[in-house]
């Protein structure tokens, strides 16, 4: 279940970010479809709570700084480990592939940090992305660190929808994959959510935070590599490791 006020919110802000410039009244309700009165209470409100205001006089409105600090303070209280970045981008050099962090959300792997293959045929992975535990390589990762009560808890919910033919449809054959994939090191995507793409992760832990790696792009490209690129990735996040031990 979804709220739509909620939802119109976060729309009006990626809007924003994808606009980057002020926008009026009547171009938010235009774009969006919405009637002009519940955008105007909309953009009202925002504006009243100061997160929505008006560069120049009648020139439209724009996000406040407001929500920059509000981040800043969150990332402050959970902060992407530090030098995540350096390593998805080194990843990216090194592979060509897209380079992703996720975190456990749920029943749901959330992109935390990515870096996109410069490849014009690539996995397109955005931030706030979104993808099922039990079907795919990265939440599987995520799904071993679990404990098995709360693994069982989440399988048990899950919705064992057949995406391809790969896609693993019971509790069972999830809990099979991820005991062949933490004997074997890392973790197999295999075209199981997502047609033609494939990939490898890892799962790692900073302090009590437990997050998974991956590295993933076109069938095309990465099916005969699975096993070369889960070396290279377990190379280096074990470098990553070691540097973030060493520094404490």
């Amino acid at each position: 279940m979804s709220i739509k006020q909620v939802g119109n919110v976060l729309d009006l802000l990626e809007f924003f970010a994808a606009r980057q410039r002020p926008a009026s009244l009547a171009e938010i309700a235009r774009h969006f479809g919405w009637p002009r009165s519940s955008t105007f209470n909309l953009l009202l409100t925002l504006t009243n709570r100061g997160f929505l205001y008006e560069p120049r006089a009648r020139a439209g409105y724009y996000p406040a700084p407001v929500w920059a600090e509000l981040i800043t303070q969150i990332e402050r209280g959970q902060p992407i480990p530090h030098g995540m970045r350096a390593l998805l981008d080194q990843l990216v050099q090194e592979t060509g592939e897209t380079a992703v962090l996720a975190a456990a959300s749920g029943a749901h792997a959330l992109f935390i940090e990515t870096v996109e293959s410069p490849s014009p045929v690539r996995y397109a992975a955005p931030v706030g992305k979104r993808v099922p535990l039990h079907v795919t390589a990265t939440g599987r990762a995520l799904l071993s660190q679990m404990s098995a009560a709360d693994r069982a808890a989440i399988l048990e919910k899950a919705v064992y929808e057949r995406h391809t033919d790969t896609t693993r449809v019971s509790a069972a054959q999830v809990e099979a994959e991820i005991a062949a994939s933490m004997a074997r090191g890392w973790f197999e995507g295999n075209a199981e959510y997502t047609p033609d793409l494939g990939g490898v992760a890892v799962p790692f832990a900073v302090g009590e935070r437990r997050y998974a790696l991956l590295v993933a792009g076109p069938m095309f490209r990465v099916a005969s590599r699975l096993p070369a690129l889960a070396k290279r990735l377990r190379e280096r996040l074990d470098e990553y490791l070691a540097g973030q031990a060493a520094g404490d």
